[in-house]
């Protein structure tokens, strides 16, 4: 794992740990709000909020995934070592 994200400014204590667990878990982990609060001491409040600062970094990509029908079945997850820039996904529900 790279330690870039250590050192950038922009991220909280807490957004830098939650992507530093995130890049150290298996790829067909859990990454649901759930999931990561069982992990965790953190609310899923608290997850939420770290993980919509990684999105706003760049860090974190979250895609809503429907089905046929465009009913949510679940959020695919983009994990990445360093920021992408430009345009960012504005979805707005985590979880």
């Amino acid at each position: 794992m790279s330690n870039r994200h250590l050192r950038d400014k922009r991220l909280s204590l807490k957004a830098k740990g939650l992507l530093s667990q995130m890049l150290s878990l298996p790829e067909d982990w859990d990454y649901t709000l759930t999931g990561l609060a069982y992990i965790n001491r953190e609310s899923k409040d608290a997850i939420r909020n770290a993980i919509k600062e990684l999105e706003s970094a760049g860090y974190l990509e979250r895609r809503q995934i429907t089905d046929n029908h465009g009913r949510f079945q679940h959020n695919e997850y983009i994990i990445r070592e360093s920021p992408q820039e430009g345009p960012k996904n504005n979805t707005s529900a985590v979880g």
